[in-house]
């Protein structure tokens, strides 16, 4: 087995990953390397990999390093390790479904398959965080027949749903699930039928770069500076109540926070993990 790793610069990383997903379908695992550099690896016996020429293109001028390693047999085991529980107090845990039920008020089982997480990285830590401490929305409901809802609450780059699972479970309802990677809006289906709230909730694909983000009360954001600035420069007004925007460096949450106060939002919150930083704004809805 062989893994074949592409690291980037971290400004660059959420435009080559898509670019990327064209040439690894079946996903790519995503670590952190330092505060400037993210790698994408993919597993696969010889010949089933990505060409090099390609991966370079793909990367562009933000490749930082390319290398093929050989991966211990059991390496589909060890992985394993690297994904423990996320438990937050006794109020909400997630676990992949291979870990034993957590003794909290919600218990999120999310099977990450390889591309996806499972809740533990900081920034998701800090959305999970700032959303427990919202105002609870009421309960839950299942989706009405019939024309689709305007959703409560979106999940805007949803990966394994994690996020969007437990908006749904604290009564945000429809959730509303979105991702360009086809592979994310396949994994936050089957994680929700999983955990008991597909009745509220879809994912589809969807292109930050290019449509416009449906009004909702409450956008979960947990994406890099330069998608949060590119929605935050699209949009017309302030069409939420709060918004939740995380996957930042602590040096790039005042410029998002800027692009963002243009259109009538107000930093509520600040909340930091380490280098990583999560914002809670709050804006008026229109109509």
């Amino acid at each position: 087995m062989l893994r074949l790793a592409l690291r980037v610069r971290r400004a660059d990383a959420e435009l080559v990953l898509a670019e990327l997903l064209e040439l690894a379908p079946s996903g790519v695992e995503e670590s952190d390397i330092d505060a400037d550099t993210v790698e994408y690896a993919v597993y696969g016996a010889p010949g089933e990999l990505p060409e090099l020429p390609d991966l370079r293109a793909v990367a562009g001028a933000a490749l930082v390093d390319l290398r093929t390693t050989e991966v211990a047999d059991d390496w589909a085991e060890r992985w394993r390790e690297f994904h423990r529980p996320l438990v937050l107090g006794d109020r909400l845990a997630v676990r992949p479904p291979w870990e034993p039920a957590q003794p909290t008020a919600i218990d999120l089982v999310i099977d990450p398959g390889r591309a996806f997480g499972t809740g533990a990285h900081a920034t998701t830590r800090l959305c999970l965080e700032l959303l427990l401490d919202l105002p609870l929305p009421g309960p839950p409901g299942p989706l009405a027949a019939g024309p689709a809802p305007a959703p409560a609450a979106i999940d805007l780059g949803c990966g394994s749903g994690v996020l969007a699972i437990a908006a749904a479970e604290l009564g945000w309802a429809p959730v509303l699930a979105l991702d360009y990677d086809p592979l994310a809006v396949e994994a936050t289906a089957r994680n929700a039928e999983v955990n008991g709230v597909a009745d509220r909730m879809k994912a589809r694909r969807f292109d930050l770069t290019r449509e416009a983000v449906p009004p909702a009360r409450l956008v979960l954001a947990n994406l890099l500076r330069p998608l949060l600035l590119a929605w935050g420069a699209r949009m017309a007004g302030a069409t939420h109540e709060w918004i939740v925007a995380s996957g930042l460096l602590v040096e790039d949450a005042e410029p998002v926070a800027r692009a963002f106060a243009a259109h009538g939002y107000r930093v509520r919150e600040t909340r930091t993990r380490g280098e990583w930083a999560a914002l809670l704004l709050q804006g008026v809805v229109a109509g």
